[in-house]
């Protein structure tokens, strides 16, 4: 059985607590073995990552952005399954959001930052489908916001 936590912490990483919803919403609902996580936008420790692609943030920012999401969506999947990360089979899939200019087309490489990490941190369990999309604008003007797709046990 892999364990996520020991790899994240290999990585530098650990999770937050949850992120509380900003909204009317919560942040995962369980279908069957099934988890939807909703959107979690781009923060750090020193709060919201926020920029628009394409005009004042360059990709590989914007792709760091990416990764803190990801790492939100995993903090959501243990808040979910009862503090134990390790009860994920696999990510299914991500949607990816980014607050671009009309004429950015790297979203896919923002993306990246979010699906190279869980690659990475995940092993095969972390291969998923995605979506990489524009946005005229995001909440509160963050960067990227990334909605997830788990199967877990």
């Amino acid at each position: 059985m892999a364990n996520f936590e020991t790899k994240l912490a290999e990585m530098g990483v650990t999770l937050p607590d949850a992120p509380a919803p900003a909204a009317n919403y919560v942040p995962y609902v369980q279908v069957g073995d099934t988890l939807y996580v909703s959107g979690q936008i781009s923060r750090d420790d020193s709060g919201l990552i926020t920029g628009k692609l394409g005009d004042n943030m360059d990709t590989a920012t914007g792709a760091n952005a990416a990764r803190s999401c990801a790492i939100a969506l995993l903090a959501q999947v243990k808040a979910a399954c009862g503090g134990d990360l390790d009860r994920l089979v696999r990510v299914i899939k991500l949607g990816g959001f980014v607050n671009s200019t009309p004429d950015f087309t790297e979203q896919p490489q923002v993306i990246n930052g979010a699906s190279d990490f869980l690659g990475e941190a995940l092993g095969d369990a972390g291969k998923h489908a995605r979506a990489a999309v524009s946005a005229a604008s995001l909440p509160l003007g963050v960067a990227v916001e990334i909605e997830g797709i788990f199967q877990i046990a």
